[in-house]
């Protein structure tokens, strides 16, 4: 089995705030994360596919084609974007890294035509990262 990765950057905000909880939980359970005029990050975001070599081309998948899909579903959707306002298929959650790590998931599961999805991790910041590889 061959690990593919793929990094792919973007820029985003969003705030951490829940209407299940008080304005003094918010600021409690977030703190400065629950800032009302949100704030921003640099993303990466790592896409790994498992699969095996393909023994006419020597690849588990073209990386153009895998950046292309990456693109189209994801970065196209929310580089510049507030994860809060203006991303669809975040409505209504709460964007903090692993609810947006387990939604790229659910996008590219299905979208990946050689070898499998296999793990997703996404740097919020140097210091904070999610990975996830499914259920």
């Amino acid at each position: 089995m061959i690990y593919l990765i793929r990094k792919v950057q973007f820029c985003a905000a969003h705030r951490l705030h829940t209407n299940k909880l008080s304005t003094e939980e918010n600021r409690r359970v977030y703190g400065i994360c629950n800032n009302e005029n949100g704030h921003g990050h640099n993303y990466e975001l790592e896409v790994t596919i498992a699969g095996e070599i393909d023994p006419i081309t020597g690849m588990v998948m073209d990386l153009k084609e895998l950046k292309e899909i990456i693109d189209r579903e994801i970065t196209d959707k929310v580089d510049h974007k507030n994860l809060n306002i203006d991303v669809d298929f975040l409505e209504g959650l709460v964007p903090t890294a692993e609810i947006v790590t387990m939604k790229f998931w659910e996008i590219l599961q299905d979208k990946i035509p050689c070898g499998k999805l296999h793990r997703i991790r996404l740097w919020e910041s140097s210091n904070n990262v999610v990975e996830y590889y499914g259920k």
